[in-house]
């Protein structure tokens, strides 16, 4: 009797990788684009800047509210204008950027690698790319983090382009990356290449050189080209207020001090790595292993500090947000690749999503089950009210994806076959049914609150809540206030233990809009 050999199809992913690729791009950063509701409060506030400006019709200053917001620079508020200016005010329109940025950042991620590394680490390294947990999350979200993270991936390939041919215009394309940098989200994008590039040359003894590149007078010009005039613009229009506001405020604030409640221990990031590298951080501890090999070649050397210097800084930053440390994520895809042949077990591949998924199966017997000890209202009414989301749909969706992946280890041979496997299943899970469901549960009552209001005409006061694609969906900007009595508030069950009595208007998942009759004593 023969023995029966399970396929390997590594062959067939090789020779199809564009088309492999492009249906991994499709999945990670455009299905469900517009079908999720905007999440709050980075996805909330840079949408409502843009309706803001498009209703102004400032394109110079961003406001939030009616009030000044100098959080970021303006190119992604431009490139959102765009976008709803073309497709409308909704969900795809504003986060069509960022999907279109993701995806640039992903072809120049396989340019670059197949250029140094050839096709199958191409493959292999935007594979691991488009399929990471946080890259898909943040390429579908309205904010700067995907256009920023194009342009340092951009000025870092272009500076190492330049490192080994000593061709200008290398050198000049990475300046006018930087100046597309800090035109996104200010000084962070040129810091990493400036530093990064400094520990390069200080290890290899060269320090004269990265002085005479950063110092390249077409290259600087380039880059104040590109970066000066707006920042020109917005000074001329705000004065000493945009430079208190976005210099001190939200760049040299956030390392020297925890800003806005968002501080962490060292190891931070520890955690984040592994969950946002899912469904392939199993690739990355087991590559982990070479970074004595990596130190003795030039190029991973460059990747290793690349990747270093964005984890250590931002782990000693007194401000802590999980997508800080994907500035550093591009160079460890290429090392993953690197280090891929080396795996030997199947299993570094597919057990971490197979343990993410039995959790997630899992997840509503889990909050049930603490129920009992959880004291929020909030909390508890998002768990007892949301039992149809987590029903037998969500369950069924999640048992056929871990078969899938079940099935896919047990008869297909080959690393590769299985990896992309796991990255489409991965995906079918994040985006067909994680985020879909959270997004019902945690935002699909602001946008309904929000389109009720606009419906019937209410003027709207948010009270203990910031949610800021309510003033999306509405239209409309809505003031953050102590309620009187007569008005109408946005709120979470919770705030109403301080209210006399009220009249209720619309209520979700712990989300309610009520007319205030009358607060408590003390609460006037």
């Amino acid at each position: 009797m023969k023995n029966l050999q399970r396929p390997n199809y590594d062959w067939m992913i090789e020779r199809y990788a564009f088309f492999v690729l492009l249906a991994l791009v499709y999945l990670s950063f455009f299905f469900n684009l517009g079908s999720v509701p905007l999440f709050d409060l980075d996805e909330g506030a840079f949408s409502e800047a843009t309706r803001e400006m498009l209703v102004s019709k400032n394109y110079i200053t961003t406001y939030l509210g009616g009030e000044l917001r100098f959080d970021k620079p303006i190119l992604i508020y431009w490139l959102q204008a765009l976008s709803v200016s073309i497709f409308g005010l909704n969900e795809f329109a504003l986060r069509l950027p960022s999907a279109l940025a993701a995806t640039a950042w992903a072809a120049i991620l396989y340019l670059f690698t197949k250029r140094i590394y050839g096709a199958k680490n191409a493959l292999l390294a935007t594979l691991f790319m488009v399929s990471a947990l946080q890259i898909s999350v943040i390429a579908k979200a309205a904010i700067a983090d995907a256009l920023l993270n194009l342009w340092i991936a951009a000025s870092m390939f272009s500076v190492w382009l330049y490192i080994k041919s000593d061709e200008k215009k290398w050198l000049y394309a990475a300046f006018a990356s930087i100046g597309f940098g800090m035109l996104t989200k200010g000084p962070v994008a040129v810091m990493i290449p400036v530093v990064v590039t400094f520990l390069y040359f200080a290890f290899k003894r060269d320090l004269m050189r990265w002085l005479r590149a950063i110092l390249d007078p077409v290259g600087i010009l380039i880059f104040l080209a590109v970066a000066l005039p707006w920042y020109l613009l917005e000074y001329m229009d705000q004065g000493m207020k945009f430079i208190e506001g976005f210099f001190f405020k939200h760049n040299l604030s956030r390392f020297e001090d925890s800003f806005e409640g968002h501080s962490g221990s060292i190891f931070y990031y520890i955690p984040v790595l592994v969950v946002g590298m899912m469904p392939f951080s199993g690739v990355l501890i087991a590559t982990f292993g070479k970074i004595r090999e990596w130190i003795k070649d030039d190029a991973t050397l460059f990747f290793l500090l690349w990747f270093g210097f964005v984890f250590l800084f931002f782990s000693f930053s007194g401000t802590k947000l999980p997508h800080y440390v994907i500035y550093g994520y591009t160079p460890l895809f290429i090392l993953m690749a690197l280090g891929f042949s080396d795996i030997k077990s199947s299993l570094w591949i597919v057990l971490p999503p197979a343990i993410l998924m039995l959790l997630l199966l899992f997840l509503p017997e889990i909050a049930n089950a603490m129920l009992p000890k959880i004291k929020d209202p909030y909390a508890q009414a998002l768990i007892k009210e949301s039992g149809a989301l987590f029903g037998w749909r969500y369950k069924m969706e999640i048992a056929l994806l871990l078969a899938a992946l079940a099935v896919a280890w047990r008869t297909i041979e080959g690393n590769l076959a299985k990896s992309v496997i796991t990255g489409v299943v991965s995906l079918l899970l994040v985006n067909g049914t994680i985020l879909p469901t959270y997004g019902a549960l945690a935002q699909q009552p602001i946008k309904e609150a929000a389109i009720f209001a606009k419906k019937h005409r209410l003027e709207v006061v948010m009270w203990g809540i910031n949610v800021p694609s309510f003033m999306v969906y509405s239209e409309k900007i809505v003031p953050r206030r102590d309620p009187k009595p007569g008005e109408i508030v946005l709120t979470k069950i919770t705030k109403l233990k301080e209210v006399g009595s009220y009249q209720p208007i619309f209520k979700k998942y712990g989300i309610v809009l009520v007319r205030i009759n009358s607060m408590k004593k003390g609460k006037e």
